[in-house]
């Protein structure tokens, strides 16, 4: 049955979405950058919404035909088609009524942006710093699965493989929007290669997905970055000891949470090429900055959503990776699956779409659609 509470949602949409196709149009919104980006945003969600409105109205109308064929035509073949019509649309209209709830639905708006990905080895010592490599190479194979870049822009390696701690921005469509369900504290139970009793050990690294700020994100006041330059470490070659290629750059800021003034310390060794290296440590800045700017919102978020799904707290255990049953469990929503190997490979999406659909659940009680 329709549901003419979403019809009434649609039609109270179509004034905005005129006004929104005008303004776009406007030589003077397309020359403020910052609104004219969120206008076209707001478009084409608006655009989406709008034809869902025209297949429904088309559904309803298909119906309401039918129907008054079937009480007035006494031809066998015009019934036999009002039938197969009637049933054809009664069978899409719940279909498009829960698409078109979700799309109603604020969606996140960093969803669309890039991401910093953060892999920091926790407790375990050699082997947590071994366990974050291994994550780090699971998620470089989704993102080639993906058809994601993934740039590294600072490394600490571990003294038996792996990484303390790495960092690297993800470049795509909708990365955030699909990386965030990784934000949290990763455990895996496994023997280590450095145990000689055979002995499983549990150990943890965690990750940190952060949407990355666009230069209009925040505001950052250059002439007050106190920049150094220091000689990359890294693969051998004449370079390495010639050049000062590496950048550190130190910045104050206040925080508008808290009122205090922090300092900023960010290094970046990722190129060569020493005015690359200090784009992506502005990129990284802006970042950061944006992030904790916005950590009330996610915050609210978090106390509204039973599940955590993709935000709140970063130090919470989110997933299990056992390495004797072969075993990944997502605590979060009891996801349990016997494929250990394929996920390490990169096969994560599976996961990921079972945390949309929980999260999509949250989100649709919030709203009371």
């Amino acid at each position: 049955m329709a549901d003419n509470n979403i019809l009434e949602k649609l039609d109270g949409l179509v004034a905005r979405f005129e006004e929104i196709s005008t303004l776009i149009t406007d030589p003077a919104v397309i020359a403020d950058q910052k609104r004219y980006v969120k206008l076209t945003k707001e478009y084409k969600e608006l655009d989406d919404l709008m034809k869902a409105r025209k297949e429904y109205m088309q559904l309803l109308a298909g119906i309401d035909e039918a129907r008054s064929i079937l009480d007035n035509e006494a031809d066998a073949d015009l019934r036999e088609m009002a039938k197969e019509e009637m049933a054809a649309n009664q069978a899409r209209l719940p279909e498009l009524e829960e698409e078109i709830k979700l799309m109603l639905v604020p969606a996140d708006p960093q969803d669309g942006k890039n991401a910093i990905l953060e892999i920091r080895g926790g407790t375990g010592g050699d082997e947590a710093a071994i366990f974050a490599g291994d994550l780090f190479r699971m998620y470089t194979k989704f993102c080639e699965m993906k058809g994601w870049r993934i740039e590294v822009s600072s490394a600490n390696e571990g003294a038996a493989g792996g990484y303390k701690e790495i960092i690297c921005s993800v470049t795509g469509d909708n990365v955030y929007g699909t990386m965030k369900y990784e934000s949290g504290v990763h455990r895996v139970q496994r023997v280590p290669a450095t145990e000689t009793q055979g002995r499983v050990h549990t150990s943890a690294a965690s990750v940190a997905v952060l949407p990355e700020a666009e230069e209009f994100d925040v505001v950052i006041n250059e002439g007050e970055i106190k920049w150094d330059t220091f000689r990359s470490g890294g693969a051998g070659g004449q370079n390495v000891n010639k050049v000062e290629s590496g950048v550190r750059l130190r910045y104050l800021w206040k925080n508008p949470n808290t009122g205090a003034t922090e300092e900023i310390l960010i290094e970046c060794t990722e190129t060569r090429d020493q005015p690359k290296n200090k784009e992506r440590a502005l990129a990284r800045l802006r970042t950061f900055i944006y992030d904790k700017e916005h950590q009330k919102y996610i915050d609210d978020i978090a106390s509204k959503r039973k599940t955590m799904v993709s935000t709140g707290d970063r130090s919470a255990k989110i997933r299990t990776y056992n390495y004797p049953q072969g075993r990944i469990t997502d605590h979060r929503i009891n996801y349990t699956i016997y494929n250990l190997a394929a996920f390490m490979d990169g096969d994560i999406q599976d996961c990921i779409d079972h945390l949309i659909v929980a999260e999509n659940a949250e989100r649709l009680k919030e709203s009371e659609l």
